[in-house]
């Protein structure tokens, strides 16, 4: 087994091949630590992103049900969506969650801080839990937005896990955070 450390590696240059709001792509060039030069490396440059495990005043789980383009389906996920250049990743959840649900106020703790894959790309998901929050307001969601508002029992939401039928993984890693601190904490 290697005791060497691991050594950063330089940026020569890098080539956006496209900048638009929802996906930006470079291709860097790269010396590693031991000289040796990787042209084609890829990277995505994403802004942050937050989610949040509500519960309500009842113990319910807000979550919300959307089709996803990708994958050709319906899913139920955690309330999500990315922060706004200088938003503080707290109060883009919180915002979130009064946009797609309606549901405000509880108490916000943040739960992990989270990468889809730190090899490709640039950001990071903020994962929120938000317990005790109540329904104050009617959903405000964006032109391109079409969610549901599902309200399910804790069980459910294991189940939903247990079954692997919440297929992000950015909702599920922290699902499976909140009930393993649950469980053992």
């Amino acid at each position: 087994m290697s005791m060497a450390k691991i050594g950063k590696w330089s940026l020569v240059n890098s080539d956006y091949l496209i900048r638009r709001p929802w996906l930006t792509a470079r291709r860097d060039t790269v010396e590693l630590p031991d000289g040796r030069i990787n042209d084609e490396f890829y990277i995505l440059e994403y802004p942050t992103w937050v989610n949040v495990i509500a519960i309500d005043k009842d113990g319910r789980f807000v979550m919300v049900e959307q089709f996803r383009h990708g994958l050709g389906d319906v899913y139920t996920e955690l309330c999500a969506g990315v922060a706004e250049e200088g938003e503080e990743p707290i109060n883009a959840a919180k915002r979130e969650l009064l946009e797609e649900t309606g549901y405000t106020g509880g108490t916000w703790s943040l739960l992990n801080k989270i990468s889809q894959n730190p090899s490709t790309c640039t950001n990071y998901t903020y994962c929120f839990l938000a317990e005790g929050v109540e329904k104050t307001d009617s959903q405000h969601l964006d032109a391109t937005e079409d969610v549901n508002v599902k309200l399910l029992s804790e069980q459910e939401v294991l189940d939903m896990l247990k079954n692997d039928e919440i297929k992000q993984s950015l909702m599920a890693t922290p699902l499976w955070h909140y009930f393993y601190k649950k469980a053992y904490e």
